[in-house]
């Protein structure tokens, strides 16, 4: 067998189990290796991808292929060759959703108004836009004037009509050079009120230091305190841009990450309310085009084009119709009822089983159980007891496969995969998935953090199953990242491998994703603050507003009536329903929630148990923020004085 000097290799050693704390070698191949044997599962690979028309035998490896171990490469292509029988056998719909890219300037219009800029495509002035604008790091701002002024140089040659120019909404600056990261000393002018100095002191080593100690996870302090676009030093640009492909590693090398709590606690994304997040999600955006454009990687976002799908049933209807009819059976669900079921019915029974998601069940019961499921489910009759652990995971992963747009969305897919293929450094690679997370509609990433921690319980369970986090991750990568109905093509097939390592990293470091990064809400509340004080009511309406206040016996805060660092908490749901509380710098969130509780406990002891209540921050600067419980209160108070701060139970 010849092998042409072309970057093509051979991929030796296939086994079906790889231990977490293996080191794997992976062996060049060269003009002189000698002939492979007739039984070597290499030669049953090529065999498999010559089956498709469109797939030489030999393939051309690329970045992410390079980085993946070889002992766990046939659970991939055993999957990928599962899912292409279950759809040539009919068990799929056939249905196809296509990603259309997009005219130019089309998706920079909807890129800045969906980062809550509309202003700058209207032409119009709002309130909104400026708030948002005011506070953009350097970075950042680069980021919205590349895609502005792409928008408004073809937006001039099409309609040959006048748009405000760049430097009305950037001021003016040099156009000599390229627009440069400012430093991180002279950020000053674009300090959030209130937030932590950002500096980069100790940060310029965070290439993956797991490389360092092969064998041995290391344990990382991540900061969250300055956004990440920031941290790209010209030094760290330089090794990304070096590195030729991702370091090898088992899984037991994977660095153990852990947040750094400042003093104004952890939130996580249900812990703000639905318009901070929305806010979140806008600035987010801006931060993902920051990094990827410090990064010199060009990302373009596919427009889907809608198809027709199902309306009703389980499978392969969208996730947000899906959760609609369940609503209807249960108003507060937020993950689809039949996903939940097959989750809990493999956890019964399955999660001990070996080869459990690798292991497939038969065909012809899956495809049974699927119709019985789309017509007894919901009417409470389909019997759970015929379900093998094995079927569960089939129809587990069909649910996914077959769900019309991608988990991950249609939009952000490609985030996705180019975070997988065009970056190669670990810790840079997880800070661009944290941030593509929180972007994600709350129907999926509610479904994805489901289905992630089940396949960290399946993890947990190696020494009896004989799943490890990459082998549960090249099974679970092609079912997220195959579009449904498309035929799976070579390239397709790479792109998957990549893939299997960002599933590895959503599992591994799925708590952290969770989590809002601190910049983020220091932002947040800016925006909150510079939209405020651009809204200007009238006299009569401050009158008003002030009445109705008074009215509710709740006057505003004055020097006089609450002194400086006394606040007063809003108990509705206790009998005493207030407490005015000095602070100092050790009080936190748990500390009054321990003196509400201790007050009430004779008079309402069995309420007190039957609710998880939380501190909250209302208003000023911020909409809603559940306080993590160990929050300085003292800290939050002095960045957003104007709050109020109420007990109520905690959101789920």
């Amino acid at each position: 067998m010849e092998i042409e000097e072309t970057g093509s290799v051979v991929l030796t050693g296939y086994h079906s189990y790889t231990p977490a704390g293996t080191s794997v070698i992976q062996q060049a191949v060269s003009p002189s290796h000698p002939p492979i044997n007739r039984k070597s599962p290499c030669r049953r690979l090529n065999r498999m991808l010559s089956q498709d028309p469109n797939s030489p035998p030999v393939f051309t490896r690329s970045a992410s292929q390079m980085s993946v171990d070889s002992t766990s490469m046939e659970d991939f292509w055993n999957e990928v060759q599962s899912i292409k029988e279950s759809r040539v056998n009919g068990f799929e719909d056939q249905s196809i959703v296509e990603f259309k890219p997009a005219e130019d300037g089309e998706l920079e219009a909807e890129w800045l108004q969906e980062v809550g800029l509309s202003a700058l495509v209207s032409g119009t002035e709002e309130a909104v836009s400026n708030a948002v604008l005011t506070t953009l790091t350097r970075t950042q701002a680069a980021a919205v004037e590349k895609r502005y002024n792409t928008f408004a140089q073809t937006l001039k040659k099409k309609n040959k009509q006048s748009v405000r120019d760049v430097r009305d909404v950037f001021g003016v600056r040099d156009s000599s050079r390229p627009f440069n990261k400012v430093p991180i000393s002279s950020l000053n002018e674009t300090m959030m009120v209130g937030s932590p100095v950002w500096k980069t002191a100790g940060l310029e080593n965070c290439v993956d230091e797991c490389t360092k100690h092969e064998g041995k996870a290391s344990l990382e302090e991540l900061r969250f305190d300055i956004p990440f676009s920031e941290l790209l030093t010209d030094r760290l640009k330089e090794q990304e841009r070096r590195s030729s492909q991702r370091h090898r590693r088992h899984d037991a090398a994977l660095p153990n990450f852990t947040i750094h709590k400042n003093r104004l606690g952890v939130t996580r994304i249900q812990d703000l309310s639905p318009q901070d997040r929305k806010s979140i999600k806008c600035l987010c955006l801006i931060e993902v085009a920051a990094v990827f454009d410090t990064l010199a990687i060009d990302i373009k976002r596919n427009r889907t084009i809608k198809v027709k799908v199902r309306e009703s049933g389980l499978f392969g209807v969208p996730l947000s119709l899906l959760l609609e009819n369940d609503q209807r059976r249960q108003p507060e669900v937020k993950v689809p009822l039949v996903f939940q079921k097959l989750l809990s019915k493999i956890e019964e029974t399955g999660l001990e089983t070996e080869g459990i998601l690798r292991v497939p069940g038969s065909a012809s019961r899956v495809k049974s159980l699927r119709q019985e499921l789309e017509t007894n489910f919901y009417d409470g009759t389909f019997d759970w007891e015929q379900v093998r652990h094995n079927d569960a995971a089939g129809l587990l992963k069909m649910f996914v496969r077959e769900m019309p747009y991608p988990l991950f969305t249609a939009e952000y897919l490609p985030l996705f995969i180019t975070a997988a293929e065009s970056i190669f450094q670990l810790k840079l690679q997880l800070q661009v998935l944290h941030l593509l997370i929180l972007l994600l509609p709350d129907p999926n990433r509610d479904t994805l953090k489901v289905l992630l921690e089940f396949l960290r319980k399946v993890v947990a369970n190696e020494e009896k199953n004989k799943m490890s986090l990459w082998n549960v991750a090249m099974i679970v990568a092609p079912n997220l990242f195959m579009c449904k109905g498309k035929s799976v093509n070579q390239q397709e097939m790479k792109v998957t491998a990549g893939a299997a390592h960002i599933v590895r990293l959503l599992i591994k470091y799925q708590d952290i994703l969770w989590t809002i990064p601190s910049f983020l809400i220091a932002q947040v509340r800016k925006v909150n603050e510079a939209a405020r004080k651009s809204r200007t009511l009238d006299k009569s309406m401050k009158k008003i507003l002030q009445k109705m206040t008074a009215d509710k016996g709740k006057p505003e805060r004055t020097q006089s009536d609450i002194p400086q660092g006394v606040i007063r908490v809003y108990a509705p749901q206790h009998s005493k329903i207030s407490m005015a509380i000095q602070l100092n710098i050790h009080t936190k969130a748990g500390d009054i929630l321990a003196r509400f509780d201790c007050e009430n406990r004779q008079e309402s002891p069995v309420d007190l148990r039957r609710h998880k209540n939380s501190l909250y921050e209302v208003g000023g600067n911020i909409g809603e923020r559940c306080l993590d419980p160990d929050t300085y209160i003292l800290d939050v108070y002095q960045i957003n004085p104007q709050a109020e701060w109420v007990i109520k139970p905690t959101a789920t």
